[in-house]
């Protein structure tokens, strides 16, 4: 499974790059406005230092203009995935894009229906929202399982990306259902790292080689 990071975080991104676990990004309107910095600069930037997809979202609500904002949000780098809503206009956006070779990333899905219209319109990512699914009292991987099925079923080309992930769990549960992407803040991704049993036996380690007198270097 890619791991995708969920930021405009500059210094985020160059720590997690730095792992060689960091397989893309994806940003939103509200994660560029956290960063407080111009779109397009924090967009191209993060595109240079990482060398997988990395999610610009258009903002208009209108086919016409979503297109023109896909198209120049692709102009920034080649890596650029034009990230659009799942509505009518954002899947024609998301066609007429496709056509173009442009990477898409479908975002805002709810339902295994919504996920079956975007790999229907060849849509490269779709990004169902799992925390938010579960904050209204859905199961969101069941979600996953679905759309998983559906996918496979009719081998549909379209990566499931799953966003709004809130915890570590979302994240193995995921990767047992066989979602190609999840992308999380770097706050979870730290916790991914975390086992109180490696820390208790880092500790011990470091006792007994201290009571070793030695020194490696």
């Amino acid at each position: 499974m890619k791991f995708f990071l969920d930021t405009a975080n500059i210094d985020e991104i160059r720590e997690a790059n730095a792992t060689g676990l960091l397989d893309g990004v994806t940003t939103n309107p509200s994660l560029i406005k956290k960063a407080g910095r111009d779109f397009f600069e924090v967009i191209a930037e993060i595109a240079n230092e990482v060398d997988g997809p990395v999610s610009a979202e258009t903002v208009s609500h209108d086919h016409e203009t979503m297109l023109k904002e896909g198209f120049k949000c692709a102009e920034i780098a080649d890596n650029i995935a034009v990230k659009v809503p799942l509505t009518l206009n954002g899947l024609k956006t998301c066609k007429a894009l496709r056509a173009e070779g442009i990477m898409v990333n479908v975002t805002l899905c709810f339902s295994a229906n919504q996920a079956l219209l975007a790999a229907k319109a060849g849509a490269s990512f779709i990004s169902p929202f799992v925390g938010r699914h579960d904050d209204v009292g859905f199961d969101g991987m069941e979600l996953i399982s679905d759309i998983r099925t559906i996918y496979d079923n009719y081998d549909f080309g379209t990566e499931i990306l799953v966003a709004s992930v809130r915890h570590p769990t979302h994240v193995l549960d995921s990767a047992l259902i066989g979602a190609d992407v999840a992308t999380f803040p770097w706050d979870v991704m730290k916790k991914l790292f975390n086992h109180p049993l490696t820390t208790n036996g880092l500790a011990g380690f470091d006792k007994d080689w201290a009571a070793t007198g030695f020194s490696i270097l």
